[in-house]
This record gives C-alpha cells, structure tokens and sequence, in this order.
C-alpha cells in the first residue's frame, strides 16, 4: 500500500519561506515521477513544480525562481522549498506519486502567507 504524508505547511509572512516535505512509503518511490499541487479555496488544483525518477524538474509560472522541487531517493522523501512567499500562493499543498502501479496522492498541507 502506497500513502504519501505531507509536513512542512503553516502561517508565513509574505517574503517568508516554507518547505515542504512528503514521505511516501511503499516501494514506488525510486521510480515514481513526482509532484506538488496546490488548491486554493474556489479554484482547481493546478501544478506547481515536478520532478521525474531521474531528477528532471519542471515549474509553473507561478513559482519559477521562488520555488524548488528536489527529492531525496535514499529517504523516499520530495521537498518543496517555497521562498519570497506571497499571499496568492496560500492553498493546500498536495503530493503527487505518479508510476506504472498507479497514481498517488497526499492528505495536503496547509500553507496560508499573510501579514
């Protein structure tokens, strides 16, 4: 059984900086493409950054030069490092597991940028 748990949300100044992190458990990780979503109230969820199994990353716009995707194959683990936080990127963070077994997804992680 494949479950991805999210950590890394909370209440951040606008400037400020967050990452996130999902852990997936199973044996998919290795070969799994990976990504962040984020929903906020009212909108769909759109992508924000992913990253294949051999660590090919792509952005949306949104967070192009702001934002980070990384992953760590040894600790099943990928990680979003959100900087120069705005309020429109408050949502819920989602974390994606795409591989031949199926497709995955996270509980989500609240980010919410505000002053």
């Amino acid at each position: 059984q494949v479950q991805l748990v999210e950590s890394g949300g909370g209440l951040v100044q606008p400037g400020g900086s967050l990452r996130l992190s999902c852990v997936t458990s199973g044996s998919i990780f290795s070969i799994a493409a990976m990504g962040w979503y984020r929903q906020a109230p009212g909108k769909q969820r759109e992508l924000v950054a992913g990253i294949t199994s051999g660590g090919t990353t792509n952005y949306a716009d949104s967070g192009k030069g702001r934002f980070t995707i990384s992953r760590d194959n040894a600790r099943n683990t990928v990680y979003l490092q959100m900087n120069s936080l705005k309020p429109e990127d408050t949502a819920v963070y989602y974390c994606r597991a795409l591989s031949a077994s199926g497709l995955y997804w996270g509980q989500g992680t609240q980010v919410t940028v505000s002053s």
